[in-house]
């Protein structure tokens, strides 16, 4: 019986012990999360004062190493070092690690020689880049609108979702796939369908655990009502006067054509010109045959006989030239038939107008005299 008790006095003393060397240093934090670039830092404090030898190992790699006599000792590994923790007493040491990278990834141990030694895990996280593809979006109210979002560049796999007018949409109202591009790195898209009801502004969130705030890309969505009939009733419209206009245009047309038509008729010689060209000159030559040449042919009291004065144009002007070049070889030939002007006495005038008058009573034709002054 009383071996019993020595036995369980043994073992609470040996428990003790091990209870009390165990609190002899601590190391924080546990775990630790950065970006790539960023600084990594842990602390780790020892209660025993007889410690001699600090070691930090990275990756069970020797990192830095701190001797309670002759502070930090050189160090291959240059993006680490060690500061003192003031008023510590030399007791506390924190680990710093600048610029961490990828592959500095895994377990931080602080190894008090002798004595004990902890660890934390350090994570190293990659932050890259997110876009909603497109620019800002027109639609009709009602109508179901697509947006896309594609983050690029991350590790570990991001997450990503939507927020419409910074309301965060349900989880079941959009897809995410993933997949693992060169470098280890991720690539995250979504597709989200958005019913357009009013103009909205679409953003799409992506973020890793080290990230404080989101990375955001986004849209803006404007929404304008359809109004299918009115637009039906304008198109008739503008049909309608087109081909009204098209009606007008051609009546004036047709208009305009006939009022020039009538105008060149009119400064053109009458249609009716020749007829009476031919009728003088027949009545003339009558005329000229029954006083025996001594009428003047060449004189015409109707109408202008300068061809200056007349140009017709069109059909009409061959006619009337030939009907000029006629007339004018008439004047030409009837020239010639003129009778000259003969000076006489008194009584031979006298006797010949009797014998004219008594010739005029033998004869009753009715000439028609013309006289050249």
């Amino acid at each position: 019986m009383r071996g019993m008790m020595v036995l369980h006095l043994w073992l609470l003393l040996l428990s003790c012990g091990i209870q009390a060397g165990g609190a002899q240093m601590k190391l924080y934090p546990d775990t630790l999360t950065v970006l790539r670039g960023e600084e990594a830092r842990f602390t780790c404090s020892a209660s025993n004062t007889k410690w001699t030898v600090m070691v930090w190992l990275l990756n069970g790699t020797s990192a830095v190493t701190i001797s309670k006599l002759y502070g930090i000792l050189p160090s291959p590994i240059t993006n680490v070092t060690a500061e003192k923790v003031p008023g510590s007493q030399g007791d506390s040491w924190v680990f710093v690690l600048n610029s961490t990278e990828r592959y500095n990834q895994g377990q931080v141990t602080c190894d008090l020689q002798g004595i004990d030694r902890k660890s934390s895990n350090l994570f190293v996280q990659e932050k890259g880049i997110v876009k909603v593809s497109g620019d800002d979006k027109l639609a009709f109210k009602g109508k179901s609108v697509i947006f896309e979002c594609r983050a690029a560049g991350w590790y570990p796999v991001p997450s990503l979702y939507w927020l419409v007018n910074d309301k965060k949409v349900s989880q079941g109202e959009y897809n995410i796939s993933s997949e693992e591009s060169g470098k280890g790195l991720f690539t995250v898209s979504s597709n989200l369908s958005v019913m357009a009801a009013k103009s909205s502004r679409v953003d799409c969130l992506v973020f890793v655990s080290a990230l404080t705030t989101p990375l955001k890309s986004g849209v803006n969505l404007t929404v304008v009502a359809e109004v299918v009939q009115e637009d039906d009733d304008c198109t008739l419209l503008l049909a309608a006067t087109a081909s009204l206009s098209a009606l007008l245009l051609l009546l004036l047309l047709a208009i305009c054509i006939v009022l020039c038509y009538r105008q060149r008729r009119q400064a053109n010689p009458s249609a009716k010109e020749p007829a009476w060209f031919i009728q003088s000159v027949v009545g003339s030559g009558l005329v000229a045959e029954a006083t025996k040449g001594k009428d003047n042919l060449g004189y015409s009291n109707e109408g202008p006989t300068d061809p200056e004065l007349r140009q017709p144009s069109g059909p009409d002007a061959d006619y009337n030239e030939l009907i000029m070049e006629i007339r004018r070889k008439m004047d030409l030939a009837s020239f010639h038939k003129v009778p000259d002007v003969v000076y006489s006495g008194s009584p031979s005038l006298h006797s010949e107008s009797q014998g004219q008058a008594s010739a005029s009573e033998e004869n009753p034709v009715n000439v028609r005299r013309i006289t050249t002054v």
